[in-house]
């Protein structure tokens, strides 16, 4: 595995002139002058067959930088793993989209051997024998002769919506993972469903008392496919598998102060270049904005906002940090005659334990800064 951190120059040359030839990459990274850096986007790069993983720098040793980053991960998606699968993904030895696969198809195929999940769905055709309601104007349309009949019936059928985002799912995750046993098995067993092209942006997928145990294979899928980026040359595959750490930090964040604080609510962002309209966090007496970058001084549109904020909902305001390289514990007071309380904290994302532990112990972290 070779590691290359968030804000850092990148150094291998054939990866660098790949990078700039790769149009779909280039927003995640920076250009300057002759210097191609990463950015706040961590996760894994495949190039040329070879794993280049791009980690927050948190802890100071490369294991814990990527056990922090999946963990980060599993806890701010809620993706509910079990202790063995938890420790695989923080196995530094395996291609950390080549786990969450496999953990997508494990789970879909316990599934699917379970049961194939069926709906009831309308159709038309033109029988030997009736079936359902006989169409009156497709008989005419179709019919001349009295040998077949034009009918609409209802089916029970795996052929509906959710079966078929499965089957794109594991036909699409294939390009991406060496070890295609089980996405294969799971193509086997859904060969009775229509293959479509998914647009994930306008999935509409309800999930009922039926087909509810399908709930988390369906959501790792999504986010699998919702973070991979295909990049093809051609003499070989490549591909990246990348989140922003800005949201990554503020999901992970919000998640921890629901569970502490179950009236705390948490806002959809609305950007309008560099201010945010609405908070990411508010609880019963405090309003948390979280901040995924180094402190170095704090701007003044940060400043601006924080007021606003305070203002408009009359609470007082955090502005929270990932910790860089020392603790940052400051209050200010914004305002004159209107007054705003300000606090700027960081909170250490650094801790050496298992998944449990690592949660456990950054929940009472947060503890401490509320």
């Amino acid at each position: 595995m070779k590691t290359i951190y968030e804000y850092e120059e990148i150094s291998n040359k054939e990866l660098k002139e790949y990078i700039i030839a790769t149009p779909s990459l280039h927003s995640y990274f920076k250009f300057e002058w002759e210097r191609l850096k990463a950015q706040n986007y961590c996760g894994i790069l495949n190039f040329n067959n070879e794993d280049y993983y791009i980690l927050p720098k948190i802890a100071h040793k490369q294991t814990e930088n990527l056990n922090t980053f999946i963990y980060m991960l599993i806890y701010a998606y809620d993706i509910k793993l079990s202790n063995e699968d938890i420790a695989s993904c923080a196995n530094s030895s395996h291609s950390i989209i080549e786990i969450f696969v496999q953990l997508f198809a494990k789970g879909l195929i316990e599934e699917l051997k379970r049961g194939i999940y069926k709906e009831y769905e309308t159709l038309q055709d033109n029988l030997t024998l009736l079936r359902g309601k006989y169409l009156i104007n497709e008989n005419i349309k179709h019919n001349f002769t009295h040998h077949k009949i034009y009918c609409e019936y209802d089916e029970f059928s795996s052929n509906n919506a959710l079966n078929q985002f499965f089957l794109y799912a594991v036909k699409y995750l294939q390009r991406f993972v060496y070890d295609k046993k089980l996405l294969k098995q799971c193509e086997v067993i859904l060969d009775e469903v229509e293959q479509l092209n998914i647009d994930i942006t306008r999935l509409n997928i309800n999930f009922n008392r039926i087909n509810h145990r399908y709930k988390l294979s369906y959501e790792i899928a999504l986010l699998l496919l919702k973070k991979s980026i295909p990049l093809f040359s051609p003499d070989y595959k490549s591909f990246a598998f990348l989140f922003d750490m800005n949201t990554l930090f503020e999901a992970f964040i919000a998640r921890m102060v629901k569970e502490q604080n179950s009236s705390a609510k948490i806002q959809n962002q609305i950007r309008l270049n560099d201010l945010t309209l609405k908070p990411d966090i508010i609880t019963d007496n405090l309003i948390i904005d979280t901040k995924y970058k180094k402190l170095k001084n704090i701007k003044q549109s940060d400043k601006y906002q924080a007021f606003a904020y305070g203002i408009n909902y009359q609470k007082d305001v955090i502005l929270l940090y990932p910790k860089h390289l020392e603790d940052v514990n400051k209050s200010l007071i914004l305002g004159d005659e209107i007054r705003v309380n300000l606090k700027i904290a960081s909170i250490d994302l650094d801790f050496d334990g298992s998944y449990q532990k690592y949660i456990s112990e950054i929940k009472k972290r947060m503890e401490r800064i509320l």
